[in-house]
């Protein structure tokens, strides 16, 4: 049997740093938030994250506290950030959404009074009217 060692989460955190700091990695200031879209359409985003890069070690290390979302509750803020395969997906998302809830929202045919929008039948002859006032 293989004994199972449990760290916490500082030891991780501190390991973590350490490795960082050998690939000679930089803090990133200014970035106010970070979305990573997974293929299934769900987002993990970081608002505030610390962010640390290492170009020459082709690294980046995102941390802080990270929530999963689903990209419908990242409308409309995040339409920018989406690629091309991301708007795809957003759109197959939107051809499953219900049509009954777009139905509903959408006036019903006895609801909505018909509207008269022909012209008016011409009942008098005007030519004749003016004909009588110039009389």
């Amino acid at each position: 049997k293989k004994k199972v060692v449990h760290r916490t989460a500082t030891a991780d955190d501190k390991k973590l740093q350490s490795s960082l700091k050998k690939l000679a990695v930089n803090n990133i200031a200014g970035i106010e938030e970070v979305n990573m879209i997974k293929d299934d359409g769900t987002v993990i985003h970081f608002n505030n994250p610390k962010v640390q890069a290492s170009l020459s070690a082709n690294t980046f290390a995102i941390t802080g506290h990270a929530e999963t979302k689903q990209l419908t509750e990242m409308l409309p803020g995040i339409l920018s950030q989406l690629g091309a395969d991301s708007l795809t997906s957003l759109r197959k998302l939107a051809e499953q959404f219900p049509r009954q809830v777009l139905d509903s929202k959408a006036p019903k045919a006895e609801d909505i009074e018909e509207e008269d929008d022909d012209v008016p039948d011409l009942v008098e002859n005007f030519d004749e009217a003016s004909k009588n006032e110039a009389n």
